[in-house]
């Protein structure tokens, strides 16, 4: 190295030195990357302090290197000394004239491959490095036999390995500039928590913490979370559960929004809509927090209020309907649709929060005025759609009262059943003959629908008292002629069969004395 003398002025090191503690200064462009500090002693000697200039070289030592020096010896120690920090900083990866250790590792198909690396840059980025240099001494580069380091991984980690030690030579910002993609960033990470590079766990973290992920790459992390400490807060805070008063905030928002009412909105408005009654399904029958959003009766006393105006919306349309099918039959068809699919949506929900009786008996109350408006002679020949909704909600009442979901008082399941017996007679073979004329009539019921309103016919008919079953049954047959459906023939069996064995008990009772009003 040329050693040359530095002016009274030296711009390397900030400040004016006396011309007689002026040394020999190794001056190369190495030092336009440092700043030197340096305090001149009283016996001629001079300590001094070496620091990086900006972050990209903070690696040029692990904190400072301290010079202290006498006068006899300033100019060869600080030359000595940049010159050695200097060549550590133009350290590369795979550089064999300036490496002393080699790492070995296994690739995919078990053979071994060797990397040269720099124990310096090892000790300095990973803890795993640094304990195992100081307690094998590898960094003494004339051990031949010694300076060899085998570190064991999977062979379907060998690339995740590979990468992590180029990225020790790196800087910072470089490092993170690195980053492309959540799987190859987990691959790293593995393998920078086996070896403990802390800087590289921590960029590491930082990125998965900003980006999304999909459901396959969060199982993965949650894995690699378990095995780091306190740092990995970010990535926790991600995927840890939620508490119960979130949970319920977010679905008493979506309720809302699946709630919102009336005739008409604007098509994003429609689509909010749908997205948060499907968001609202999942939570109630699919999302593991469940019982938290089923049994808060705040949950509950909104969802009630939410069904009551639904029902009182449905009371004014069909107030409204006479006025508006005068202005635009398409629009008051569609608007009284439109309400009719959110009274079927809560039927949907309700058994999950135990809450179905009060649709039950809103729906029974609303019935008789529903069918006097929809079956008025000026909507003989259309509202399919309506009537047809009118089914489909009708076969989820009539399946709750009859298989005991919702138990109500006799007089009110006798009237309810008396009520939309003769409409569902009455309109299942219109809609059938509407099929058959028109291949592309949407209205259909389809089999499974009639199949389950049919047995929750049959199985409500079985639990009134015999009286209002034969009322029922005698009616049924006389209109057999006229429709088929439903058929009850099997509750007309049981009443039969019913109807003998309690006259065969109650002539019993009357041979052995017994008290024929209380005993059958």
């Amino acid at each position: 190295m040329v050693i040359k003398s530095v002016p009274r002025c030296c711009p390397f090191l900030g400040e004016t030195l006396p011309s007689r503690r002026r040394k020999l200064l190794p001056l190369c462009p190495f030092l336009l990357l440092l700043q030197l500090r340096i305090r001149w002693t009283t016996d001629g000697g001079c300590e001094g302090v070496v620091v990086p200039l900006d972050d990209r070289h903070r690696d040029l030592s692990s904190t400072s290197r301290q010079l202290t020096c006498s006068s006899s010896s300033t100019a060869e120690a600080l030359a000595t000394t940049l010159d050695r920090i200097s060549s550590a900083e133009s350290y590369g990866f795979g550089d064999q004239a300036t490496s002393d250790v080699t790492v070995r590792l296994r690739n995919g198909d078990g053979k071994p491959e060797w990397f040269r690396c720099h124990s310096s840059i090892l000790r300095r980025q990973s803890k795993y490095f640094s304990d195992l240099l100081s307690k094998n001494n590898l960094s003494n580069p004339s051990l031949e036999s010694q300076n060899c380091i085998e570190v064991p991984c999977k062979s379907g980690e060998y690339e995740n390995y590979v990468k992590l030690l180029k990225l020790l030579y790196l800087s910072e910002e470089s490092v993170s500039d690195s980053w492309d993609s959540v799987i190859s960033v987990l691959g790293i990470l593995r393998a920078s928590v086996a070896l403990e590079c802390r800087s590289i766990n921590q960029s590491c973290i930082n990125y998965l913490e900003a980006v999304p992920w999909g459901e396959e790459e969060e199982e993965e992390i949650v894995k690699v979370v378990s095995t780091l400490g306190p740092e990995a807060q970010p990535l926790i805070a991600r995927i840890k559960p939620v508490d119960s008063n979130a949970t319920k905030n977010v679905f008493l928002s979506a309720l809302h929004c699946a709630t919102t009412v009336g005739c008409s909105f604007p098509p994003f408005t429609d689509d909010l809509k749908n997205s948060a009654q499907e968001q609202v399904e999942y939570m109630l029958m699919e999302d593991e927090d469940t019982p938290l959003v089923v049994t808060d009766e705040d949950v509950k006393s909104e969802v009630s209020g939410c069904l009551s105006r639904i029902f009182t919306t449905l009371a004014t349309t069909l107030d409204w309907l006479p006025s508006g099918f005068k202005q635009s039959p398409e629009a008051a068809e569609q608007c009284l649709f439109q309400t009719l699919s959110d009274v079927e949506w809560m039927s949907n929900i309700l058994p999950k929060l135990e809450m179905m009786k009060e649709f039950v008996s809103n729906w029974a109350i609303i019935s008789n005025h529903m069918l006097a408006v929809i079956q008025d002679e000026k909507y003989n020949s259309t509202f399919w759609s309506v009537k047809a909704k009118l089914i489909e909600v009708t076969g989820k009442v009539l399946d709750a009262i009859g298989y005991g979901s919702v138990v109500l008082p006799t007089p009110s399941r006798v009237q309810f059943l008396k009520t939309w017996l003769p409409y569902i007679r009455e309109l299942k073979p219109i809609l059938d003959s509407k099929c058959v004329e028109d291949n592309s009539f949407p209205h259909k019921m389809d089999s499974d629908l009639c199949q389950n309103i049919e047995g929750a016919i049959t199985s409500l008919v079985l639990a009134l008292p015999s009286n209002d079953q034969a009322d029922i049954l005698a009616d049924w047959m006389k209109r057999n002629e006229q429709s088929s459906y439903p058929d009850l023939s099997e509750a007309f069996e049981v009443w039969c069969y019913r109807a003998k064995t309690a006259k065969r008990r109650l002539l019993v009772n009357l041979d052995e004395g017994g008290n024929s009003a209380v005993s059958l």
